[in-house]
């Protein structure tokens, strides 16, 4: 059994679609069990919470214009790749139906003046419940034994809104009633991804790029040989290649360097994916859907021996590095925990920690849309030794991103960070904080967001990663 995956722009357009029916035919013919899972639309998802955001704001038009906008778009895949007109009514009326939904829910919003987390993921899953009968259509227009399926009535989530987490044993009994039954019959499940439910039935999300873990979730449900994510570039590649444009493919990763990268900016795979299959020791691919030949990246637990050191170097750019300082702090019990109970009461995620030895200042990265909340908890919590000059200041710099450097072989490798230093030494690239987990795999710095790039140019070049085989 293998779980397909087709992210947005694999749907985006009819020409897409027609490319996704050829891929899932082909491996139709190679494996009797084939599960498909699709994202919204190419831009449609942002419709939509955009429409939302405006409703909240007293303003009607934006989700007006948006139900006509999509009844358009999902219409026009239909009356080109849809021949039986009878398949193609049925289409309508479904468009129809989602969409009014989606218009009276906005209605509701702009009423209330409050979008809440549960009504927007309602809103945001429109997309997937667009697309998957879409799909499912054009897949037996080109005579593909093809159902969707809603992934509210498989995937158990919590409640926590707007990024769920699964509930894989209710999963796992759900996917084996709901697709078993399609699979032995020859059908070829499509599924809605992003989307789930908590056991009382209320729609939820997986968050921002959860077709991913969706697919991974299913795969692990029911024991997939293979979880198959197919996107617009030749599976994870070792840099950004708008950035530096020698970048290659890896065509092998570990989990753990793959769930780095993910979690480090790199935009190929949802950061979750990979624990499912890890659980289960399920085989991920990341491939292209325009260039469906290209062996693309295998993803496993023990890749084979490589000479290159570090694999790829990844960044995520917004961010914000607060600062605690203060020579009150030296030796003083409580400040890190107290810091960073602050930091969750705003909400926030930590993505990276960096201390100095002398105990005098502690430094985090957030985003920075983030930064208010945490600043004005922060003061608050430590208002008493603020007053008192044991802590000097809690200070945001904005205008910064982290550079990851990721490979398992760093570990036990000696001269990694002279390598990495001297490479951005000699660019003049100052580094502001610099933080290395205990498992070796990643060395992340923290730099100015005007030297980013310049800085992830020089890094892969001192690897020697645009080589394939390198010496790292």
């Amino acid at each position: 059994m293998r779980v397909l995956k087709f992210g947005g722009t694999s749907v985006g357009s009819a020409d897409a679609f027609g490319q996704v029916a050829r891929i899932v035919a082909s491996a139709r013919q190679q494996d009797r069990e084939v599960i498909v899972v699709t994202s919204a639309m190419s831009g449609v998802t942002d419709i939509l919470i955009n429409a939302a955001k405006a409703a909240a704001a007293g303003d009607r038009r934006p989700y007006r214009e948006a139900r006509d906008e999509l009844m358009a778009k999902h219409q026009m895949v239909a009356g080109q790749l849809v021949n039986d007109g009878v398949e193609r009514a049925a289409l309508g009326r479904l468009f129809e139906s989602r969409l009014a939904a989606f218009e009276r829910l906005c209605r509701s919003v702009e009423v209330l003046g409050e979008l809440t987390a549960r009504g927007l993921d309602v809103i945001s899953g429109t997309g997937e419940r667009l697309a998957a009968p879409l799909l499912a259509a054009v897949l037996r227009a080109n005579g593909v034994a093809a159902e969707w399926v809603d992934a509210s009535e498989i995937i158990v989530t919590s409640n926590h809104f707007g990024s769920a987490d699964p509930i894989m044993e209710p999963t796992a009994r759900h996917a084996k009633s709901r697709l078993s039954p399609l699979l032995q019959g020859g059908v070829v499940p499509v599924v809605t991804g992003f989307v789930g439910a908590t056991e009382e039935g209320i729609s939820t999300t997986l968050g921002r790029g959860g077709s991913d873990y969706s697919a991974a979730i299913l795969g692990a449900a029911l024991d997939a040989n293979e979880v198959q994510i197919w996107t617009d570039v030749n599976g994870i590649m070792t840099a950004d290649p708008r950035i530096v444009p020698t970048a290659r493919t890896i065509p092998e990763i570990s989990y753990i360097e793959a769930a780095e990268l993910a979690f480090y900016g790199a935009k190929v795979l949802h950061p979750k994916t990979i624990l499912p299959a890890v659980e289960r020791g399920i085989a991920l691919r990341v491939l292209n859907t325009f260039e469906p030949n290209h062996p693309g990246t295998s993803i496993v637990k023990e890749p084979k021996p490589s000479k290159d050191v570090a694999k790829a170097i990844s960044v995520i750019k917004g961010l914000t590095m607060v600062t605690v300082e203060g020579r009150g702090m030296l030796g003083v019990p409580g400040i890190a925990a107290r810091t960073f109970a602050a930091v969750a009461r705003a909400g926030a995620n930590v993505l990276m920690i960096s201390q100095s030895s002398s105990e005098q200042s502690i430094s985090f990265v957030i985003r920075e849309s983030e930064r208010d909340a945490v600043v004005a908890q922060l003061q608050g919590e430590m208002a008493r030794e603020l007053a008192s000059q044991h802590i000097d200041q809690v200070r945001p710099l904005d205008g910064i991103v982290i550079v990851a450097i990721v490979g398992a072989a760093m570990k036990g490798t000696p001269g990694i960070a002279a390598r990495i230093f001297g490479a951005l030494g000699e660019a003049e690239i100052n580094v502001i904080a610099i933080a290395q987990g205990s498992s070796e795999c990643n060395i992340s710095l923290v730099i100015a967001r005007g030297d980013a790039d310049e800085a992830v140019r020089k890094i892969h070049d001192a690897f020697r990663l645009s080589e394939a085989n390198g010496e790292g």
